[in-house]
């Protein structure tokens, strides 16, 4: 595999990632154990942000949660590269949480996840796809409307 794979998909679909998030409150971004890494919960952070607010079906429209979406995934690829060192060790993404900010009445929360599933693929091709919870929740921490966590199996170095 050549060198860098990963973040040269990345840069080839106009996508960078940002500086990985230190974590507000007692936990860390990444866990790995027995070849498996657990990413904890991604916030849609810009410039170490959440810059969009509200729930989805309310103050936040379908098209900018799926925008949301993506941003957490970036974030997320940001820490595993931060934990691991190489994207390019990233051997499959098993499995994608994402926690939807809802609306009463608002159940497109499978739509919102489909943009981070969609770029997982992207970027990962058939390694990308992955088993899947797309949760309306009443609220999320900041206010943001997405919230994402991925599990994905890790390569020995």
């Amino acid at each position: 595999m050549p060198a860098k794979m990963i973040e040269t998909r990345l840069a080839d679909l106009g996508l960078a990632l940002p500086e990985a998030a230190a974590p507000s409150f007692n936990y860390v971004p990444v866990t790995v154990h027995r070849g498996v890494a657990y990413v904890s919960g991604q916030m849609p952070k810009v410039d170490g942000e959440v810059r969009v607010f509200g729930k989805v079906g309310a103050e936040v429209d379908l098209e900018t949660a799926r925008e949301q979406a993506r941003i957490c995934v970036l974030q997320g690829l940001a820490c595993l590269k931060a934990a691991l060192g190489d994207l390019d060790r990233i051997e499959r993404v098993l499995k994608v949480n994402g926690y939807v900010a809802s609306a009463p009445g608002f159940n497109g929360q499978p739509k919102v996840l489909d943009a981070a599933s969609d770029l997982l693929v992207e970027v990962f091709a058939e390694a990308g796809m992955h088993a899947r919870a797309a949760v309306g929740v009443a609220e999320l921490p900041r206010n943001a409307a997405v919230e994402i966590e991925m599990i994905v199996a890790v390569r020995d170095e």
